[in-house]
Parts: C-alpha cells; sequence; structure tokens
C-alpha cells in the first residue's frame, strides 16, 4: 500500500510516532566521528554543508509547512504536528512584553524560517512581528523568492540586516556548532547588545572540553557530511558573564551523541541587565 496514502489514513500522532521509531532504527544514522585539530583540517575531510542538496530537500520540506501540506519542518524532514519549543516561545513572549508587544528576531543562520513557521501560530497575535532571517547567499535568494512575507525577511549579513531592522532579540538554534569559530562570531555579536539572547539547540561535551566532529546526515534525510563542534559549556557562558543575566536554561530537542563521547543539547535565554 502506498506510504502516503497510509498517512493519511492514519491519526497524525500514531503517523509521526511511526516515523520516529523508523528513524531511531534506521541503519544509515546521523553519526558524529572524528577529534580534528582545525577546522581547515575537518574541512578537507567532508564536502562541507553549501551542497545544494540541503537547500533543496529544505526548501521542499518548508513549501509543504508553508502550503498547510505539513504541519512542521526540522532539519529538511517534515511532520504532521509541530514540535514546540515552550522555552523558546516563553523567551519570545518575555522579550515581546517587554517592548510593549514589539517583537522584532534576529535569527542568525535560521534556514529558510523553520523557526518562524514553528512559532508562528503563538506569535501572529502580536502588535508588531518582524522576523529577519541572516544565511548563506543561496538560501537568501531562495527565502526571498519563496517564503518572504510582511513579518519574515532574508538578509546576507548581520551589518545588512541592522541597516534596517531594530532587533530586540538575537536567535541562535543550532547555528553555533556549525560555525569556524563559534566563539569569535558569539563574542561579536554580544557585543551588539541585543536586549535578549536566545540559544537553542546547541551541543556541549559533558567532559567540558570542544571537540570538532564531522556530522554524517543519513541519505534518507539527504546525503551530506559536514564539520560540527560539540561546545565547552563553560567556555560558552564566559562569553555573557559580564554583559548578560541568565534568565533560563532548558534542554533542548537532539538527543544524538559524538562518537566515544558523552553531550548535552541545551538552550538558553539571556537578558541585558538594564532591559526590563
Amino acid at each position: 500500500m502506498n506510504k502516503r496514502f497510509l498517512e493519511r489514513l492514519l491519526p497524525p500522532i500514531v503517523v509521526d510516532a511511526v516515523r520516529r521509531v523508523t528513524m531511531g532504527r534506521q541503519p544509515d544514522r546521523l553519526r558524529f566521528t572524528g577529534d580534528f585539530a582545525s577546522w581547515e583540517e575537518a574541512a578537507q575531510a567532508s564536502p562541507g554543508y553549501a551542497a545544494p542538496v540541503i537547500l533543496e530537500k529544505t526548501r521542499a520540506a518548508l513549501l509543504r509547512v508553508k502550503n498547510g501540506e505539513a504541519a512542521y519542518e526540522r532539519d529538511s524532514v517534515t511532520f504532521t504536528t509541530i514540535v514546540y519549543s515552550f522555552p523558546l516561545l516563553a523567551g519570545l513572549l518575555r522579550a515581546t512584553t517587554a517592548h510593549d508587544g514589539r517583537l522584532s528576531v534576529l535569527d542568525f543562520g535560521g534556514s529558510l524560517g523553520s523557526t518562524y513557521f514553528q512559532c508562528r501560530r503563538f506569535l501572529s497575535p502580536l502588535k508588531e512581528l518582524r522576523w529577519s532571517i541572516v544565511e548563506q547567499p543561496a538560501h537568501v535568494i531562495c527565502g526571498q523568492k519563496e517564503f518572504a512575507n510582511e513579518h519574515l525577511r532574508f538578509y546576507e549579513s548581520i551589518e545588512t540586516c541592522l541597516r534596517v531592522e531594530r532587533p530586540n532579540v538575537l536567535l541562535l538554534s543550532s547555528v553555533l556548532q556549525y560555525l569556524p569559530k563559534p566563539y569569535d562570531l558569539l563574542w561579536d555579536l554580544i557585543r551588539q547588545a541585543f536586549d535578549y539572547v536566545i540559544v537553542d539547540r546547541t551541543a556541549f561535551l559533558r567532559s567540558g572540553r570542544d571537540r570538532l566532529t564531522l556530522e554524517h546526515v543519513p541519505a534518507w534525510i539527504y546525503p551530506a557530511v559536514y564539520p560540527a563542534w560539540f561546545l565547552s559549556e563553560k567556555r560558552f557562558l564566559a562569553l555573557f558573564a559580564d554583559r548578560y543575566e541568565l534568565l533560563a536554561s532548558f534542554p533542548g530537542l537532539d538527543t544524538t551523541q559524538p562518537d566515544g563521547d558523552e553531550a548535552d543539547y541545551k538552550g538558553f535565554i539571556f537578558k541585558r541587565p538594564d532591559t526590563r
């Protein structure tokens, strides 16, 4: 029997449960391997994150969400029910309350709007909503053409975004671990003095050190291999220590462990001390 036909017959909760079980048994599973000395060394051992198939798979999945054919997308995989990050929503709504019903988000590395589409049902009643994504050039072109709307915009750089927008929230969701120099970029962003910084789905090694791996994405998602960090939580938090107050930390949605090591995926909500 056709798989799509079966999905139409079964209740959404059953479809999602079957998908999760199937993914867990999938022999071609998500893996993190290696312990590289530098980003250059890891990059030479992998095709990298800019492979066209990644953008195309993400585009196809999010078009289904945009057109009402799927409820939710994460890492180019669609689901029939939304998996909410309620701590993330709490952080966004806290920032909104502090700014008289106005929310302007700079979503760095936000793909084609994954988190925007995840949260939009809760944010639609706001007095003002601006969601600005800073991404790679190919993502920006695709986003501007097929996903931009009165709330959602795409920019190629932080500087370009800040010339147009006035974000009160910086969102970093599953992005720091894919940057060549995550701490340098994070420090540059912290010095921009956003009122709130929300970090989500970020990987930290339990041993407390940094480890640079290769992430092997299974072919049933898309065939790709690219560098991925597991960060030091202590080093990460130290960058915020003198400039932000930590309002909350929370577990992320991801669970995949690096080979031979243990890690936690976490989120954090930070507020500038002089912000309401």
